[in-house]
């Protein structure tokens, strides 16, 4: 289980991928297995049907059948000093990192690192078999979401990882409540859950994104200052640009969409793919800049589209 001196390594189960759920996502199955525990037995039938038209995780979901089964979790801003020192500790930890397609972002496993090299290790479930990401570009991507980590250990361990200044703790769990009200349609809660996380933590920036992205739900201007508020926090926080983009497509102020969509796709192009379609259509609202191009880029970044046919037909009309 534990790394030695020279191999900063660990060693995870096998979970199979199509086991992953929204409400049991595939990185808390793998931890809790890691750690002699089988939490999938325990997500109830209420829990599966709710969520059945959820595409990614609802991270609370996991966090909560872990921690009525005996885990502790902590959500907080890390760096990457903190993730070697909780590797040595034989701690796998998870990341929130940049999606790709149309998944804006998701959580994976580092299980290791290369001093020499300069690699950090990632889960991948197949046998003898890592993801290996040059520090540099890993720490530049996870920048994206703030540098965001999750432990999951046993309460009984957790003495280990007691003296960490785990940031954010408290104000990151309130946004994941509040992304599972949203998900319920109770925006009003989300909102009261998120003003006291900025209240707690205001120098949060996933939790004034959080919040705009409540306040764009009911299509309030009070999402405007939220998503500045995120970026002025962490000025590569792709989210926010993103969500400023969303807001003002949704309100018919195509140039700024495409400022804001534009910088986001500037911090990193390959993100999320259907930026390029909003770009496009803004663009094509606003008779300012190349819509063609957006969807040709579109439809590169999103090989699955369900729209794939008519795109194509839009793009040999421009």
């Amino acid at each position: 289980m534990y790394p030695s001196s020279e191999d900063h390594s660990l060693t995870l189960p096998i979970v199979d991928p199509s086991l992953d759920t929204p409400q049991l996502p595939l990185v808390f199955n793998v931890l809790a297995l890691y750690w002699g525990e089988d939490l999938a037995s325990h997500i109830s039938e209420k829990a599966r049907v709710q969520y059945k038209a959820v595409r990614g995780s609802v991270l609370i979901e996991g966090i909560e059948v872990a921690e009525k089964n005996g885990f502790q979790s902590m959500m907080y801003k890390s760096n990457m000093k903190d993730i070697k020192k909780t590797i040595d500790q034989g701690i796998p930890i998870i990341t929130i990192l940049p999606g790709i397609h149309d998944l804006v972002q998701h959580a994976t496993i580092v299980c290791g690192y290369e001093p020499h090299e300069r690699r950090i290790l990632t889960y991948v479930p197949e046998q003898d078999k890592q993801g290996a990401v040059p520090e540099k570009r890993f720490e530049q991507e996870w920048e994206e979401d703030d540098t965001t980590s999750i432990i999951l250990i046993p309460s009984d361990m957790a003495e280990i990882v007691s003296d960490r200044d785990f940031k954010f703790q408290n104000s990151n769990r309130s946004c994941l409540v509040a992304e599972r009200l949203r998900l319920k349609g109770d925006i009003v809660k989300a909102v009261e859950e998120l003003s006291g996380a900025v209240s707690m933590d205001g120098d949060n920036p996933n939790a004034w994104y959080a919040l705009g992205s409540a306040y764009s739900d009911q299509k309030s201007d009070s999402a405007v200052e939220c998503y500045r508020k995120a970026i002025q926090l962490n000025k590569r926080y792709y989210l926010a640009y993103r969500g400023l983009g969303n807001y003002y497509l949704k309100n018919e102020q195509y140039d700024f969409a495409d400022e804001w969509y534009s910088m986001a796709i500037d911090i990193n192009p390959v993100r999320f793919g259907p930026i390029y379609k909003n770009r496009a259509f803004a663009r094509l609202k606003s008779g300012k800049g190349p819509v063609k191009e957006d969807l040709e880029k579109y439809l590169r970044y999103m090989p699955g589209a369900s729209d794939r046919i008519s795109v194509q037909q839009a793009i040999k009309e421009l």
